[in-house]
């Protein structure tokens, strides 16, 4: 179920599904690079004003699934107007800075992304430009990234499926909300 805070910015309440922190894994494959399983925590909050603060930590992982290294860091703020049109600046950890440009989808959870701008620092590797596709899918938080450099053509090579994560205080306040129900169980589907 998707909530609305009450001091959610009313122009955000579209992208309301977003909010919480998701955790996951995915694939992630580029020429040049090692293919390669991650994590992936993924945060989107607010406080009030007409934007979303996101915040996403990736790391390799082994075939056990455990942390290996990390991948990527980024951070950024998100909006939307009253178009359903979403802008993105984002910050990543390689020495890279986007603007992202996009839609959400008319009646369903769905954000289709493509840069406008991107600015390199000298260390940063190569890299033209993105697209990425974000959905809501039976209460997860899918994705997929594609990347162009000059060598590459835009492709596909990051993806993960993600679930949201339930806080100690969302779990008290749910069990404030269940009453006095039997300990049988049976009262959650009478």
């Amino acid at each position: 179920m998707i909530e609305i805070p009450s001091d959610l910015h009313p122009d955000l309440v579209p992208l309301v599904f977003l909010l919480g922190t998701w955790e996951g894994a995915g694939v992630t494959d580029f020429p040049g690079a090692e293919k390669a399983n991650f994590g992936q925590s993924v945060t989107f909050s607010h406080d009030g004003r007409d934007f979303l603060e996101y915040v996403s930590h990736s790391w390799i992982l082994d075939g056990e699934g455990n942390k290996v290294k990390p991948l990527e860091s980024e951070s950024g703020y998100w909006r939307i107007d009253k178009d359903r049109k979403v802008e993105v600046v984002m910050v990543r950890d390689q020495g890279i800075v986007e603007i992202w440009y996009g839609e959400l989808a008319h009646q369903k959870p769905q954000i289709d992304l493509v840069t406008d701008a991107v600015a390199r620092t000298a260390a940063s590797g190569p890299y033209t430009g993105g697209k990425r596709l974000y959905g809501y899918v039976k209460s997860d938080l899918m994705w997929v990234g594609e990347k162009a450099t000059p060598e590459v053509e835009l492709r596909p090579y990051m993806s993960a499926h993600l679930k949201k994560v339930v806080t100690p205080e969302q779990v008290a306040e749910m069990a404030r909300g269940l009453g006095d129900l039997p300990d049988d169980g049976i009262a959650f589907f009478k």
